[in-house]
């Protein structure tokens, strides 16, 4: 009986740690996704001297996040700030493109710091930042 109710408590402190461990993993694979993407996406640039309309114009439009939701991308640069993504202070985060996951939760705002977006893993400062919107 000891040993039994000595593995619940084990798996009561292991499990939740597991779990904590699994998103830290995502959000990692994320970030060099986004990275990765944003490479292929200046690299378009280059070549053609604007952004793609859509990830499809670069091959990544199959591309889905750990979540298994697909990435999001908005040509900042060829269709105004209005529609790009904000900071705090209601600012563009990028002034290039955005490109972002959902993060775990599947639900996003424009304005990254609202409730639903701090888990959200974005690019910001035309891609010197990419991780978690709570740490933008």
């Amino acid at each position: 009986m000891l040993g039994v109710a000595l593995v619940g408590v084990l798996a009561g402190v292991a499990l939740p740690a597991y779990q904590r461990h699994l998103v830290k993993v995502r959000i990692t694979a994320a970030a060099q996704d986004i990275t990765m993407m944003s490479l292929v996406i200046q690299s378009y640039r280059l070549d053609h001297s604007s952004h793609p309309a859509s990830l499809a114009d670069v091959g990544l439009d199959g591309k889905t996040d750990p979540w298994g939701r697909p990435y999001v991308y908005f040509d900042v640069e060829g269709n105004g700030h209005g529609l790009a993504r904000k900071d705090k202070a209601l600012n563009p985060i990028n002034t290039d493109f955005d490109l972002y996951s959902v993060g775990p939760d599947g639900q996003t705002k424009k304005q990254v710091s609202q409730k639903d977006s701090v888990d959200d893993v974005i690019r910001a400062r035309n891609g010197s930042f990419v991780g978690v919107a709570a740490d933008f």
